[in-house]
C-alpha cells in the first residue's frame, strides 16, 4: 500500500490542472494580454468566452442514462434511493471536466439497524480524490478523498480507502474518527472515467489543451475587437493650419458638437479639417470565425453550436450528419461511463449484502442509454416503414423494448 501521505501528494500534483479546467468551464479564466494592441489605460479590460462550457454541456446533455438491463443485483433500487436524476448527471459532468470523478459509497444510517441495507452514494469531483487503480476492473485498490475543505482550500476532513475498509480522519489527528468495514476486495471509492487508455488510466478531459488554446485566442480577439469598436464608433479627426494663438477645443466637444466655427487668421489663411480612416471590424470577425472552426473541429460541434449561423434550420437527418463526430464521441462516452456505474452498483451490492461478489458475475448486466438524438416527425415516419418491413421478414425482431431503444418513446 502507498499510504495516505503518498496519495495526498499525488492529489495535490494533479489538483491544479483540474482547477484550471474548472476555471475554463465556469468562464473565470482570462487570456494573457500580449501587450501589443491594447492602448495604455485599457489593460484591465478582459473578455470572456464560453466555448469550453458549450463543449462540455453539449456532450453531457446528450448522455441520458436509461436503466440497468438484466439487473440481477438490484442496482436500480440502490441508485433510485440516491436521487438518480441528479447523481448520473453530476458524475458525468465532473468526469467530462476533470477526466474522472469518484463516487463514495457508504451505508446510509449506519447506526440504525433498519437502514444498514440502504446505500448512500456521494459524488466527489476529480480535484478532491485519487487512488491506485486496477487496470482490469477499473476499481481502486487504494484511495484517498477530501470530504471537506475550509474557505482557503485547506483540508479539514478526508477519507482513506482500503479493500473492505474506509477510514475517516480529521486534520491534525492520527486516529480515524470513523471506520466502516465491509466484505469486498476493492475500495468503497469508485472512479467514473472519461476516455481512459493504457497510458492515462484516469482518462482525458473534454477540455483539452487545444480547446483551452482556442478559447484564449478567441478571448484576445474579442478584446481587440472591443477596443477597435471604440475607434470605429468615434473616428479620430484632425485639423491642420491652425494659428498658434487659436483656442484649443475640448476633444469631447469637438466630437459631439453639431457645428464648429473656424475663422481666418490675420493673413487670411484658414485651417484644413480631416478624419482618419475608420478601423474595420471585419478582420476581427473573420479571425474569430476561423478560431471557432478549429474549436468546432476539435470538439465535434458545428459553427451553429458556437453562435455562427451558417444556414437555414436543418432537418433531423442534416443535424445528425453535421454532428457525426459528436455522435461517435457520445457512444464512446457511454461505454466508458457504463463501466463506472456498474462498478458503483457492484461495490454497493457487496456492502449491502456483506458478500464479496466476483466482479465477473456482472457480465450479463448491461447499461442502457437513451438515444443521443431525438427524432422528429419525418424521421419517425421513415423508421415506421423500416420496422414494418423488418417485422414482415423477422416477426419477433421488433419488440416494444427495441422500439423504445431506437426512438426513446415509451
Amino acid at each position: 500500500m502507498k499510504g495516505i501521505a503518498y496519495l495526498s501528494r499525488k492529489l495535490e500534483i494533479k489538483r491544479n490542472r483540474g482547477l484550471l479546467r474548472y476555471k475554463y468551464y465556469e468562464q473565470k479564466q482570462t487570456a494573457k494580454d500580449l501587450g501589443i494592441s491594447t492602448p495604455q489605460g485599457l489593460e484591465w479590460f478582459a473578455a470572456v468566452n464560453g466555448w469550453c462550457t458549450k463543449a462540455v454541456d453539449n456532450l453531457a446533455d446528450r448522455l441520458q442514462f436509461d436503466k440497468f438491463d438484466n439487473d440481477q443485483f438490484g442496482f436500480t433500487e440502490m441508485f433510485q434511493q440516491n436521487n438518480e436524476d441528479i447523481l448520473y448527471d453530476d458524475a458525468i459532468l465532473s468526469s467530462l471536466i476533470t477526466s474522472c470523478s469518484f463516487i463514495y459509497i457508504t451505508r446510509g444510517g449506519i447506526n440504525e439497524a433498519d437502514d444498514t441495507k440502504k446505500m448512500r452514494f456521494q459524488v466527489i469531483d476529480g480535484t478532491n480524490a485519487t487512488g491506485e487503480i486496477d487496470d482490469f476492473t477499473k476499481l481502486l485498490t487504494e484511495g484517498y478523498a477530501v470530504l471537506e475543505r475550509d474557505k482557503n482550500g485547506s483540508v479539514i476532513t478526508y477519507a482513506y480507502f482500503l479493500p473492505g475498509r474506509t477510514e475517516v480522519y480529521t486534520k491534525g489527528q492520527d486516529k480515524p474518527i470513523a471506520v466502516e468495514k465491509f466484505n469486498s476486495r476493492y475500495c468503497a471509492l469508485v472512479p467514473i472515467i472519461y476516455r481512459p487508455d493504457a497510458k492515462r488510466p484516469f482518462g482525458h478531459s473534454r477540455i483539452s489543451r487545444a480547446c483551452m488554446d482556442y478559447a484564449k485566442s478567441a478571448m484576445r480577439t474579442i478584446k481587440r475587437s472591443e477596443i477597435a469598436a471604440e475607434f470605429y464608433s468615434f473616428p479620430q479627426k484632425y485639423a491642420t493650419g491652425l494659428s498658434n494663438d487659436a483656442e484649443l477645443l475640448d476633444s469631447w466637444q469637438a466630437t459631439m458638437s453639431a457645428m464648429l466655427t473656424f475663422t481666418k487668421d490675420d493673413e487670411g489663411d484658414k485651417p484644413t479639417l480631416g478624419q482618419f480612416q475608420m478601423a474595420s471590424f471585419t478582420p476581427h470577425l473573420e479571425q474569430l470565425k476561423a478560431t471557432a472552426s478549429m474549436f468546432a473541429g476539435e470538439t465535434g460541434l458545428t459553427l451553429d453550436d458556437l453562435g455562427f449561423v451558417t444556414s437555414n434550420p436543418s432537418s433531423a437527418d442534416a443535424i445528425k450528419a453535421a454532428h457525426e463526430g459528436l455522435r461517435l464521441t457520445c457512444e464512446k462516452a457511454q461505454r466508458c461511463f457504463a463501466v463506472g456505474f456498474k462498478n458503483v452498483g457492484y461495490i454497493g451490492a457487496c456492502m449491502r449484502d456483506n458478500v464479496d461478489y466476483q466482479r465477473e458475475e456482472l457480465f450479463e448486466t448491461k447499461v442502457i442509454w437513451k438515444p443521443t438524438f431525438s427524432i422528429d416527425a419525418s424521421m419517425l415516419g421513415i423508421l415506421g416503414d423500416s420496422m414494418l418491413k423488418l417485422s414482415q421478414i423477422a416477426p419477433n425482431f421488433i419488440t416494444e423494448e427495441t422500439l423504445r431503444r431506437l426512438t426513446g418513446l415509451e
